[in-house]
């Protein structure tokens, strides 16, 4: 058997099953897989993953692999691990995978480097801790490193710091610029996976409630979205005035957190930022008041402060953790403030995990034919590759669409005809 640290190998045929389920609705990862076993493009490439084990992941897992791929697998969130997929990997794919779900930091970030003595040639990233880990402790290991790719807005901007102080080691490409990423990953992605993992968690009702999205990304766009579809009223908070705008013209409140946290039922970061939801906000938060994050790291709730505010803490759910404040007061904390639609549901529906892992696989093979001419920057997905991955999807989901005539395509490269 592979050497894996899992948690049990008889949940195998489970996660088989879900894999399988989630591969229906992947028709473009399906596509790029028997593309992948017919030209091998990644034939003699070892990738490390650090990402969370899904089902969806699985699939692109296998993906890299049927492209001549040597694949590792680890996990990218100590929460986000489903152990029957984990166990499905290691026995039917023969791929190692070091991922075990309410892991410790420390056998985090032992899985982490377990995952890198493969001595890669790609990494594969979801909110970059696989890539520090390499800058950090692994430094033996990046001679051998061509490039990687990132999947979140949490790993670019932590890139992009390294690149900015010029510590970055090889080129990266970020595959949550992609289009076919951000615009329906992170909106109607993050934004359905949200709510269900709320829903999951507390068995409240959404309608009726203040719903406090802090951060109206393409994330707080979705989870904005699909809050207000199910009856409820939604605030914004925001630091960036153009977003606050964008939010305001969208037909929603916006106000300083400081304000909302007074009158907010429901609260959800997605800023990718620290202590969004501070100490302070938790000392005029309501009786009963709900808290949870859906960005990459759990930093985003100062979950200390509201450790040193309580008086008493229990475990009332699954997912739920009572906080008892002086005078009695209570704030429910979910999934011990790390992604909510990780924690306490699956994740991202698969039909837009077919696009983000389309983009993984597609940027792989892309780094491992061009990884010559990369410098050791952060690149945007190559636009061929966003159009080809959009235009597979239209075509799975039976659409045409229109092309340029000649007469159009002369007309837009030239300056000479007017009105």
């Amino acid at each position: 058997m592979i050497k894996s640290d899992i948690k049990d190998l008889a949940l195998a045929k489970e996660g088989k099953n879900r894999i399988e389920w989630a591969e229906m609705e992947m028709p473009v990862l399906r596509s790029i897989r028997e593309e992948f076993k017919k030209k091998k493009p990644l034939k003699g490439v070892r990738i490390a993953a650090c990402l969370h084990v899904t089902t969806e992941t699985a699939n692109l897992m296998d993906t890299l692999k049927a492209g001549g791929a040597e694949v590792t697998l680890c996990a990218s969130n100590p929460l986000s691990t489903q152990d029957d997929v984990a166990a499905a990997l290691v026995k039917y794919s023969k791929i190692p995978v070091f991922a075990i779900k309410g892991e410790d930091n420390r056998t985090y970030y032992r899985h982490i480097k377990a995952a890198l003595s493969i001595r890669p040639h790609i990494t594969m990233d979801d909110g970059a801790d696989l890539v520090s880990t390499l800058h950090k402790s692994a430094k033996e290991l990046l001679d051998e490193v061509i490039g990687g790719t990132e999947e979140t807005t949490t790993g670019v901007i932590r890139l992009r710091a390294m690149a900015e102080k010029g510590v970055l080691k090889y080129p990266i490409i970020a595959v949550n610029d992609a289009y076919t990423k951000h615009l329906f990953d992170n909106r109607y992605g993050t934004g359905q996976s949200t709510i269900d993992g709320i829903l999951r968690a507390t068995n409240r009702l959404i309608a009726g409630s203040i719903f406090v999205v802090c951060g109206y990304g393409w994330c707080g766009r979705g989870v904005a979205m699909r809050a207000r579809g199910m009856g409820a009223r939604v605030i914004i908070t925001e630091i960036d005035p153009l977003r606050a705008l964008e939010a305001i013209m969208d037909g929603y409140e916006v106000m300083p957190i400081k304000e909302a946290a007074r009158i907010g039922d429901i609260f959800v970061t997605v800023t990718g930022d620290i202590n969004v939801i501070s100490k302070d906000c938790f000392k005029v938060m309501k009786d009963g008041a709900i808290v949870c994050n859906s960005g990459h790291f759990n930093v985003e709730i100062e979950i200390e402060g509201l450790k040193s505010l309580a008086r008493s803490r229990r475990k009332i759910r699954e997912y739920v953790e009572e906080f008892t404040l002086p005078r009695g007061k209570r704030i429910y904390l979910l999934g011990e403030g790390r992604l909510i639609n990780l924690a306490a549901a699956e994740g991202h529906p698969s039909a837009v995990m077919d696009m983000s892992f389309a983009n993984q696989a597609l940027c792989a093979a892309y780094i491992a034919k061009n990884y010559k001419k990369l410098q050791k920057q952060v690149y945007s997905v190559p636009g061929d590759i966003d159009r080809k991955v959009a235009l597979l999807k239209l075509r799975a989901m039976g659409i045409n669409i229109d092309r340029l005539t000649k007469q159009q395509k002369e007309y837009l490269h030239s300056w000479e005809m007017g009105t």
